[in-house]
């Protein structure tokens, strides 16, 4: 079992900059390819949570939406059992609850455990 607990949100001015951090619990979390997720507003439905960036169990192996590419940076110490979303030159369209989620596997998106969310909005 593991468990994970986002923190960091908050509102941000569009063009602004938040880090999110989530914090990992468990014999076997080092383990696992970690995500963050988004959820917009108004949307209930955890199947319907948009994928932001994923690193591997070590660190090396990264990806992003195309939405966020070249605005967020991750990281990830395995150390300290936490991963990093740093979110660059925020726009509204940024607004929404981020989870972070353990995946099955690095290369895809099906997600083992999810934490309980951060709220992010971005409004001026």
């Amino acid at each position: 079992q593991v468990h994970l607990v986002e923190s960091g949100g908050g509102l941000a001015r569009p063009g602004g900059s938040l880090r999110l951090s989530c914090a990992a619990s468990g014999r076997t979390a080092s383990a696992y390819a970690m995500a963050w997720f988004r959820q917009a507003p108004g949307e209930e439905r955890e199947d319907k949570r948009e994928f932001v960036a994923a690193v591997s169990w070590d660190g090396i192996g990264k990806r992003f939406s195309d939405s966020v590419r070249g605005r967020f940076t991750l990281s990830r110490d395995n150390a300290e059992n936490a991963v990093y979303l740093q979110m660059n030159n925020l726009n509204p369209d940024d607004t929404g609850v981020y989870y972070c989620g353990a995946l099955v596997r690095f290369v895809n998106n099906d997600v083992r455990y999810w934490g309980q969310g951060t709220q992010v909005t971005v409004s001026s």
